[in-house]
């Protein structure tokens, strides 16, 4: 319900949704009243209310999905895949949900994550874990750091934006991931995941920034 550029992050999540062409339904799990209805007001579905069991603090991901599908297969509606769209992502685009959604139809992956390019000085290769010892292990478990930078193999990490997983996935293996988890790569000049008030302050100036360069 956060105002970023003078609307609640929760109506960039309804404007992608509205932009993608491939998703069969959307749903909003909440328990909160005021939530359920600002959702309303976005002409966004909201079904049912979340249980204050699944609404703390620490609550993960996992259960609160597996609760939205349960509850809509006790209603006699089932789906192949589940598509999960953070409100804290307000920047994603229409065409990044449906470019997922085509890259799980056109592969054996479990799950596909939307991804960010890893700067080399974060490559998996160079960074290190301190050890109860106190001494330096590196995250590979490799002995010795490769010495070139143009030797890194590429890496990149989840940027939580979209999330995609096939039903028997989330419902049978208990996973948001499964085995094979496939990486479809986003505009890192748009990339931001707000947890934090300088988050917040980052979104607005790349939501400036994306007017300005629209003018």
């Amino acid at each position: 319900m956060r105002l970023l550029g003078g609307r609640p992050l929760l109506a960039y999540t309804a404007d992608a949704i509205r932009e993608a062409r491939l998703l069969t339904r959307v749903i909003v799990s909440t328990e909160d009243a005021e939530i359920a209805e600002a959702s309303r007001a976005l002409n966004l579905d909201v079904p049912f209310l979340r249980p204050q069991a699944l609404a703390q603090d620490d609550t993960p991901t996992l259960p609160v999905i597996r609760h939205a599908v349960e509850t809509l297969e006790g209603q006699n509606q089932f789906y192949d895949a589940i598509c999960i769209l953070q409100p804290t992502q307000p920047l994603r685009k229409g065409g990044e949900i449906d470019g997922c959604i085509l890259m799980l139809e056109n592969t054996q992956a479990d799950s596909v994550v939307t991804v960010r390019s890893v700067p080399h000085e974060f490559n998996p290769h160079w960074v290190y874990f301190t050890q109860s010892s106190g001494f330096l292990r590196l995250s590979t478990g490799e002995s010795q750091p490769i010495p070139r930078r143009q030797s890194l193999p590429p890496a990149v990490h989840r940027d939580g934006s979209v999330y995609l997983v096939r039903r028997d996935v989330l419902m049978i293996g208990n996973s948001l991931y499964g085995e094979r988890v496939a990486g479809y790569s986003t505009d890192f000049r748009l990339a931001v995941n707000i947890d934090t008030e300088e988050d917040l302050r980052r979104a607005e100036e790349l939501l400036r920034e994306a007017s300005h360069d629209a003018v």
